[in-house]
């Protein structure tokens, strides 16, 4: 069997078609090589017993305990039996229970002073923690040759412990584990020799025997040091391969004509540049002035300007006789950028209009559901080089859309942006565009230099003057619901006072809404319990309009209203015509309405930690302060309380990045939520292994700047090839 076909080697072969079919569709394991990869998540030390006193509620768990004692109760007038087995380990007790015909074979061989491995999920029953039928696999066999092998097979060795299922226990995967563990023999080593041997690595077939069969803690050690590398730096060299690729692009210098649109933007600006903004917008021209494509994440605190360091982008590329296409993730964040960018360049926004400004260019908007005569105009302002400014949707990259001269894109909220789009517009400049991603979430070092490691970085992390604090405070809805009668008086006090609100619902509870929902409840309510949906854009409204908030002027926003009836909501709202706007997350990102100055989040824990921060941001972005109230029933001691409070007690969007990381422990920044495709990342976790993490850039830079096509380093080929499918590569694009 050759080196790379040992790894591909289906499971079924070699493990039956039972076993394989559980673990591939409850682990996704599938092959030799998955299996090899799937790395215990930690180790029982043999000899010494886990610690019952410490038991996770609700967890799947295994311990190694002794029975203290066992014995068989009836009840139902004799009908019913049930097996009640006392485990003790020292530190504390457990209670196992088996029910009906499971009694027999646990009451044969689970006898007092008989040590055994059990696994179930840890539950509580009469005020005592049990396991309700767990799995056993003795530990002290009676039979002399079967107490030498367990001795052999357990003494004196760490017992990893596997995450596992219901359906498959760890010590059923430890036995899978054996049975395929020759195989790691053929492990193709990724890492070029030179650098393996300079860091002091392992090999690769040796720290796959260590991550599964310690000897000692120093191989753990050791395997999990050499894994992590390997995933780190196979995943740095797919993007310094793409950077490579990219510089190899050829792209049209955009240099800003002097005295020209630019001057005369930076002439009319009310307020002067933060050192932040002047500082990104350097290393943005530097980079519009190379021949190369220019691709650069500009990341920045909410409320810090990127929109105006784009536009400023924008203007420089059409002073250099180029056209800028702005992409957005939605229409009302379309409509939005286009308002405010019209009113920011007032004049000269109008150029070849009446009143326009001779250095003027037209600024269009392009989104699917403008009417026929509008996109017909907006289509022949960008063929004729007439509009130099375009911004739109996904509406912009249909095949219909032809531009004079795209010089510049700018993707707004990149993560909403697969790499087909991006390419899709790309490929509608004459040579390939200058590329400019905004993100307003600020995302850790870590992750940039992972999930945009494509990409160079610009932090704005200063924000301008004249931005208002903004307080926020978590409002226990179920403990003390007086809390929530404060927070709509807060809500009217901030009206009376000549300001406006937002209220930010989950759902939006029309038809189509609890279509869904019925399909989400049963599942909700059999994963987490969970009883209610989650509350609803239309009938909070409603509940507000006739009680707490009566004789206000209150209006819905919602994802799924017809365009120009949000557009109107949107307007209305923004000339103060609407007192409170009751809004799903459509209102996340670019909405910018400084009266407003007072936000509630209804659930607030069923949002992410960076969403709150989005989501807070649409307020104190005027002169008066910002109130976030924070809704939640989530019980005190909770999780979804503790992010929450975490979101009321800092502003710092950096920190709070890293807590809502630290928080979902996203050991992989290729999540199988997100990119649809199996985990890649299992021993790295981008928040402890920043420096794994930029040693290996550094070193895959290397590797890539003298031998792009790895030509001479085919191991690390191949395990490119395996590690980033084609399907993970452009997931890596995506963000």
């Amino acid at each position: 069997m050759d080196r790379v076909s040992a790894f591909d080697e289906p499971l079924r072969k070699l493990l039956g078609g039972a076993t394989a079919k559980v673990m591939a569709e409850h682990l996704d394991l599938h092959t030799v090589g998955d299996l090899l990869h799937h790395y215990p998540r930690r180790y029982e030390e043999r000899g010494q017993l886990t610690t019952l006193g410490d038991l996770p509620l609700d967890e799947h768990v295994t311990v190694v305990a002794q029975v203290a004692d066992a014995r068989i109760m009836v009840f139902n007038n004799g009908r019913g039996k049930r097996l009640e087995v006392t485990l003790t380990d020292g530190s504390g007790r457990l209670q196992l229970v088996f029910f009906g015909h499971g009694v027999h074979k646990p009451h044969k061989e689970l006898l007092p002073g008989r040590r055994a491995m059990f696994a179930g999920k840890v539950s509580v029953f009469n005020r005592k923690m049990q396991l309700a039928h767990p799995t056993y696999q003795l530990l002290d066999a009676t039979d002399a040759d079967e107490t030498t092998e367990a001795v052999d097979a357990f003494a004196g060795r760490l017992l990893p412990i596997y995450p596992a299922c219901k359906q498959l226990d760890s010590w059923r995967i430890a036995k899978a584990v054996d049975t395929v563990l020759p195989s790691a023999r053929d492990a193709v080593d990724p890492l070029p020799p030179s650098l393996r041997e300079g860091r002091g690595f392992t090999s690769l077939p040796e720290a796959l025997l260590k991550i599964h069969r310690p000897q000692t803690k120093a191989d753990i050690a050791d395997a999990r040091d050499r894994l992590k590398w390997d995933e780190a730096f196979v995943l740095q060299v797919a993007l310094a391969r793409r950077r490579f690729a990219d510089t190899q692009l050829p792209a049209v210098a955009r240099v800003p004509a002097h005295g020209g649109l630019l001057d005369a933007f930076d002439a009319k600006l009310p307020f002067t540049l933060t050192e932040g903004q002047e500082k990104v917008s350097k290393e943005i021209f530097d980079d519009l002035a190379t021949e190369h494509p220019m691709h650069r994440l500009l990341q920045g605190e909410v409320g810090s300007g990127k929109t105006l360091v784009a536009l400023r982008a924008m203007l420089a590329v059409v002073d250099a006789g180029g056209q800028a296409a702005m992409l957005a993730p939605t229409e009302v964040l379309a409509q939005q950028h286009h308002r405010s960018i019209t009113e920011m360049m007032g004049e000269l926004a109008e150029g070849g209009m009446l009143g326009g400004s001779d250095l003027g260019t037209k600024v269009v908007l392009l989104t699917g559901s403008m009417g026929m005569a509008a996109r017909r105009q907006a289509l022949l302002d960008l063929v004729t080089g007439e509009a130099g400014i375009v911004i739109g949707t996904h509406a912009l990259i249909e095949d219909k859309v032809q531009f004079h001269d795209l010089g510049l894109v700018v993707v707004d909220e990149q993560h909403r942006f697969g790499v087909e789009q991006r390419d899709a517009l790309r490929s509608k400049g004459k040579q390939p565009p200058h590329l400019l991603v905004m993100t307003a979430t600020p995302i850790p070092r870590t992750v940039a230099m992972t999930v945009f490691g494509d990409l160079e970085t610009s932090v704005l992390d200063q924000l301008p003057a004249g931005r208002s604090p903004i307080a926020s405070h978590v409002v226990p809805a179920k403990d003390k619901p007086h809390f929530l009668t404060r927070a709509w008086e807060r809500v009217r006090e901030e009206v009376e006072s000549g300001h406006q609100a937002y209220v930010v619902c989950p759902r939006i509870g029309d038809d189509a809404d609890d279509e869904t929902e019925k399909k989400n409840k049963k599942k909700a309510t059999e994963e987490d319990g969970e009883k209610r949906p989650p509350l609803a854009v239309l009938e909070i409204a409603d509940q507000l309009t006739k009680g707490p908030l009566a004789g206000l002027r209150i209006a819905v926003l919602h994802g799924r209203m017809n365009p120009d009836d949000k557009d109107d909501v949107m307007r209305r709202f923004a000339a103060g015509q609407v007192d409170v706007l009751v809004a799903t997350t459509v209102i996340e990102v670019g909405v910018n309405v400084p009266n407003a100055t007072g936000m509630v989040i209804m659930d607030a824990d069923r949002f992410g930690v960076s969403q709150l921060h989005q989501l807070r941001g649409r307020v104190g972005r005027g002169s008066a302060a910002g109130l976030c109230l924070l809704v939640s029933e989530a019980p005190e001691a909770s999780p979804a309380r503790a992010r929450l409070s975490a979101v009321a007690a800092t502003l710092d969007g950096f920190e709070l990045s890293r807590i809502d990381l630290e928080q979902r422990r996203e050991g992989d920044v290729l999540g199988q939520a997100q990119s649809g495709v199996r985990s890649s990342l299992r021993v790295l976790t981008v928040i402890d292994d920043e420096e794994v993490i930029a040693a290996a850039r550094e070193e895959a830079v290397a590797v890539v700047t003298a031998d792009p096509e790895l030509t001479h380093l085919p191991e690390l080929r191949t395990a490119l090839d395996a590690l980033l499918d084609k399907e993970r590569e452009e997931y890596l694009d995506k963000g």
